[in-house]
């Protein structure tokens, strides 16, 4: 027999009748966190990154209208605090379904880390973060999965984090390695890596790790001979950068589009470790003329622009080279209204088209795992492993020596990376100097004038939970024949 209408006789508009006594209810839409989760499944199944991807789904949810800042700001919390504590989430996850994690559907999962976040990483009440994550449930994957979600979320709403973290997480003195895991959401294998960099014991690395769970603050930079600080500090609830001259930072909220001078070009977004790289090496001595510059990895173009301003002044000229096309699509608009000379290329750094010796000045940002900027992409930390290594290793160590290679006798080439990994940092550059007699590696440290706790040298490497910078690394090497 066919189900009969409720007795009230609604339906839904389409048609689909109700269960008896209760009508159908068309599932209402929530569009900040239906656009957390479209941000959330681009990262999933097309390796996005949400830094990428959120801005143009932002800008579109203002465009359609009803969607004001209070959203955006929640939706990028929805978004950001999801993917940060993923690993944490993932273990009560497990602990409140029925069959293993891999055996649920990843827009399932999503939808559930999504929930667990506003349970017990945010202040949004239970009641309404279980319905309103229900209720996504319902528009995004049907009523049959919203079922199951709901039926989780009550789990997960049973204990708040930290005594889900004493269940899920193994005691430290057990295992310290996989209890940092799981309470600080990064991988073991990650633990792993920046504990052997850092050094030292358990409240080094903790800091550290609570460090790339926290939202970074945004910080401009105000490039020479275009924009000051002073300009960028009239900005409401804008202060100085703590180590760079051409640095200030934005109050929490902030809209780098909406100051003047970087939607001009005159300034940009830039965080304070990339700015003081790109500063050191503009520091360093030089014996002889100081004319010609190279960025030899110079996409997306942050530093080539604050090196091509720095070289302006001195009445030095910039060559800026990037491997893929689009990417020195974006140098050159990075580097468009410079005051001085300069140049964009799209050249393979491993086969450069300049002759040997042609520069004084060198920079190789080198392409890395991106560790030292888990506070700014947090989904790198899962999309990485361990194996990334011995892809970048060789990359990394030819475009140290082609770097060697560019510079002049008496010239200085700084070797950087976004990567306190050891394998990226410290054994590329003394693998490379073996096959390099003819070049020194030269102290670091004063060309990062104010900045504390520079370690013992003769390189740099900076932390977020030490400088509040990504934990940038550098090593200066002069060319002695």
């Amino acid at each position: 027999m066919s189900e009969q209408p409720s007795r009230s006789g609604a339906t839904g508009k389409s048609g689909k009748p109700g269960k008896p006594g209760k009508p159908y209810r068309r599932p209402q839409k929530d569009p900040v966190r239906i656009l957390a989760f479209e941000a959330l499944r681009a990262v999933d199944e097309r390796d996005a990154y949400a830094n990428l991807v959120l801005p143009p789904l932002l800008r579109k949810a203002r465009e359609k209208g009803g969607f004001d800042g209070r959203d955006a700001a929640l939706a990028t919390e929805l978004v950001y605090g999801t993917l940060r504590r993923q690993g944490t989430y993932d273990a009560i996850i497990a602990e409140c379904v029925d069959r293993p994690l891999r055996e649920v559907d990843p827009p399932v999962l999503d939808v559930l880390s999504l929930g667990a976040h506003q349970l017990l990483g945010t202040r949004i009440p239970t009641h309404a973060a279980v319905s309103a994550t229900v209720e996504l449930a319902r528009v995004v994957l049907g009523d049959g999965r919203a079922k199951f979600v709901n039926a989780v979320l009550r789990k997960v709403a049973q204990d708040d984090l930290d005594g889900w973290v004493a269940k899920v997480a193994p005691p430290y003195d057990d295992d310290p390695e996989d209890h940092l895991a799981v309470v600080h959401s990064h991988p073991r294998w990650v633990v792993s890596a920046l504990w052997d960099s850092l050094g030292g014991g358990r409240a080094g690395i903790e800091r550290l790790l609570e460090a790339d769970n926290e939202r970074p603050e945004v910080t401009l930079v105000a490039r020479p001979g275009r924009s000051t600080t002073e300009e960028l500090s009239r900005e409401e609830a804008a202060a100085p950068g703590r180590w760079s001259p051409y640095a200030v930072r934005l109050a929490e909220g902030g809209e780098p589009g909406a100051v003047e001078a970087v939607r001009e070009g005159r300034a940009g977004v830039q965080d304070e470790g990339s700015q003081l790289v790109a500063l050191a090496l503009a520091n360093a001595p030089l014996e002889g003329r100081d004319e010609k510059w190279l960025d030899g990895c110079a996409g997306p173009g942050g530093k080539a622009a604050l090196l091509a301003a720095l070289a302006a002044e001195r009445g030095a000229a910039l060559l800026a080279s990037e491997k893929q096309p689009h990417r020195a699509g974006l140098v050159a608009k990075a580097l468009a209204g410079n005051p001085g000379p300069y140049q964009v290329i799209a050249a393979d750094g491993t086969r450069p088209p300049w002759q040997p010796g042609s520069f004084d000045r060198v920079l190789m940002d080198v392409p890395c795992t991106g560790l030292g900027a888990l506070r700014r992409r947090p989904e790198a930390r899962w999309r990485r492993r361990p194996e990334d290594l011995e892809q970048f290793g060789p990359l990394q160590r030819e475009l140290l020596s082609t770097a060697l290679d560019s510079v002049r006798v008496g010239g200085v080439v700084g070797y950087a990376t976004c990567s306190p990994h050891l394998a990226e940092t410290r054994a590329v550059v003394q693998d490379v100097l073996k096959q390099w007699p003819a070049a020194e590696l030269i102290d670091a440290r004063p060309f990062f004038p104010g900045v504390p706790e520079l370690g013992e040298g003769p390189d740099v490497q900076l932390w977020p939970h030490v400088h509040g910078t990504d934990a940038m690394y550098m090593a200066v090497i002069r060319r002695t024949g």
